[in-house]
C-alpha cells in the first residue's frame, strides 16, 4: 500500500540529475519537501506535453515555494542521464531523481500497469510528515496546488 496524508514519510537515496545522491532524511529538521512523481520524461504524444506542463507550473511559482524553506524534488523512473538532459532541455531549476528501482515510487506513488509511477505529489513537513497528497493532477494550476498546500503547513 502506498503512503498516504498523515503517515511519516518513508527514507530512500536517489541520485540526482547532476549525479549526486540524495537522502530524503537529510533534510528532516531543517526543509520541507515536496516530492512530484511522473511517469517518464519522453513518452510519445500526450504524457511528456503534460510533464513539461507540469514543471512550467511549477517554475512560475518556484521562488514563492522555495521560500516557505522547501526543496522539490521532481522523480521517475528515467535514468540519471535522461533526467539530465530534461532538466538541461527545460531549465528546470529544481533535482530530478532517478528511481530505476522503483524503491521510492512503488512506497510512495504506486506504479501502473506498466511499471512507471503514478502521477501525483507529496508535500513533507519538517517533522517528516505527509501533510499532503496530490493525485487528481491539474497540470497547469499544479505549482499554485504545491504553494498553497505548503502556505497551510504550520511552522
Amino acid at each position: 500500500m502506498t503512503l498516504q496524508k498523515g503517515d511519516m514519510a518513508e527514507d530512500f537515496e536517489l541520485l540526482a540529475h547532476d549525479g549526486t545522491s540524495i537522502k530524503l532524511s537529510s533534510y528532516k529538521n531543517s526543509k520541507n519537501v515536496v516530492l512530484c512523481f511522473y511517469p517518464k520524461n519522453h513518452l510519445f504524444a500526450c504524457p511528456s506535453k503534460k510533464v513539461f506542463e507540469m514543471a512550467k507550473s511549477v517554475i512560475s511559482v518556484y521562488s514563492e515555494i522555495t521560500s516557505t524553506e522547501t526543496v522539490v524534488f521532481a522523480i521517475s523512473v528515467d535514468s540519471v542521464d535522461s533526467q539530465l538532459d530534461f532538466v538541461k532541455e527545460y531549465e528546470i531549476p529544481y533535482v530530478h531523481l532517478s528511481d530505476p528501482k522503483k524503491i521510492a515510487c512503488k512506497k510512495y506513488a504506486g506504479t501502473n500497469i506498466t511499471g512507471l509511477a503514478k502521477r501525483s505529489t507529496f508535500v513533507i513537513d519538517k517533522n517528516g510528515i505527509i501533510q499532503d497528497v496530490m493525485r487528481e493532477i491539474n497540470v497547469a494550476s499544479h505549482g499554485q496546488e504545491i504553494l498553497d498546500s505548503l502556505n497551510k503547513i504550520k511552522v
